[in-house]
């Protein structure tokens, strides 16, 4: 099940930026690349550091803890498919983003 959440204006990312959002229990790192919004879990999934103050590079992230690059669209790790952060659906409807995140009791 998931629950859809509109992502307030002020906490949308510019464009090559990023933005923090806590929705409940969790906390998403939204990005904007190449005019795409991008949506992922912010714990890297190695030991749970945040990866919104990753380097970014085109829609690979780096976990700034130990290294380990994030594609933004698939939540893959680079070259390890089977290791991967959650990445969150984006919808954009009459001018508003909004973001499918799992229910909190899932």
């Amino acid at each position: 099940m998931t629950r859809r959440v509109e992502v307030p204006q002020e906490r949308l990312p510019p464009p090559g930026g990023r933005s923090l959002l806590h929705a409940g229990a969790a906390c998403v790192a939204l990005f904007q690349v190449d005019g795409r919004y991008h949506a992922i879990d912010d714990r890297c999934p190695h030991q749970g550091a945040s990866l919104a103050g990753g380097k970014l590079e085109g829609r690979l992230l780096q976990c700034p803890a130990h290294g380990l690059r994030f594609d933004l669209a698939s939540g893959c790790l680079a070259n390890v498919p089977s290791v991967r952060v959650p990445v969150y659906p984006i919808h954009i409807e009459e001018g508003r983003v909004y973001l499918d995140l799992p229910d909190q009791e899932t």
